[in-house]
């Protein structure tokens, strides 16, 4: 059964930096895309960054210049790099991996439980 679980979230105060990890498990033959959402109270979940196994990223308006993703396709993990973070970063971070193929299964779309990271002003 295929997992991802993240770490990395904690309490910043504005203007410091955080990394965000994940890492898929559970008899992983391939992933297409893995990256990074999130949701703040009130809000709809949003893209923040992924990458495709191709290597390109696409990210948020909001946090260019600001946020860095990588990924290492071989250990089925993605990490995100926060810098200059602001309040309104605050949110529940979720690690996504699209496009999945494991055992009987194509194409699946899972989530991570989430991680909460928090920035004071």
């Amino acid at each position: 059964q295929v997992q991802l679980v993240e770490s990395g979230g904690g309490l910043v105060q504005a203007g410091g930096s955080l990394r965000l990890s994940c890492a898929a498990s559970g008899g992983i033959f391939s992933i297409n895309t893995m990256g990074w959402y999130r949701q703040a109270p009130g809000n709809q979940r949003e893209l923040v960054a992924t990458m495709s196994t191709s290597g390109i990223a696409n990210y948020a308006d909001s946090v260019k210049g600001r946020f860095t993703i990588s990924r290492d396709i071989a250990k089925n993990t993605v990490d995100l790099q926060m810098n200059s973070l602001k309040p309104e970063d605050t949110a529940v971070y979720y690690c996504a991996a699209e496009g999945v193929i494991a055992g009987p299964d194509y194409d699946m779309t899972y989530w991570g439980k989430g991680t909460l990271v928090t920035v004071s002003s």
